[in-house]
């Protein structure tokens, strides 16, 4: 995504500047996820828990007390598969809330070579309107949805350890 046409040229190099760190994200097979709605959010992140949970009945079922227990074995080892899918959320909030960091800051850090010659530039105002409109339009939503996958896994781990539990 190209910045606004201004006169004052900018010094940031293309790939560091915010709007154009918030179109890597769009493109990223991975960070795309959440962009459109919430089943596409939730989709992946069933299909990776459904890939681990074998591993995880497999680790659950080392377990002396839990092999003898069917049931507890099962839970415990879908109830274990959930932490993946949480730490790729965790890793997609990440990414989105320092994109949207740097689209609500009226600065823009960069490195200039690479030499962590850390420099700060100050957004235009053209620059800080069309990042603020991004920021509360495009990426917002995605936080929301971020943070709703995130209460959704938080909840099924919490439920599913007191199920352990009650078992």
């Amino acid at each position: 995504m190209a910045g606004p046409a201004i006169d004052t040229p900018c010094p940031v190099p293309p790939e560091q500047r915010p709007l154009e760190e918030y179109g890597q994200l769009c493109r990223s097979w991975f960070f795309a996820w959440p962009s459109n709605d919430l089943a596409g959010l939730l989709r992946p992140l069933a299909i990776s828990w459904l890939l681990v949970a074998p591993l995880t009945l497999l680790i659950a079922s080392g377990s002396v007390p839990l092999r003898h227990d069917l049931p507890r074995l099962i839970v415990s080892g879908l109830v274990a598969a959930v932490v993946v899918p949480l730490l790729l959320l965790l890793r997609q909030w990440l990414g989105w809330t320092f994109v949207y960091k740097r689209l609500l800051s009226e600065r823009v850090e960069y490195e200039e070579s690479g030499w962590y010659d850390g420099q700060v530039w100050e957004k235009p105002l053209a620059w800080r309107s069309q990042d603020l409109l991004v920021s509360k339009h495009q990426v917002r939503p995605v936080l929301k949805r971020l943070q709703q996958a995130l209460a959704l896994a938080a909840g099924l781990l919490l439920c599913g350890t007191s199920l352990c539990q009650a078992l």
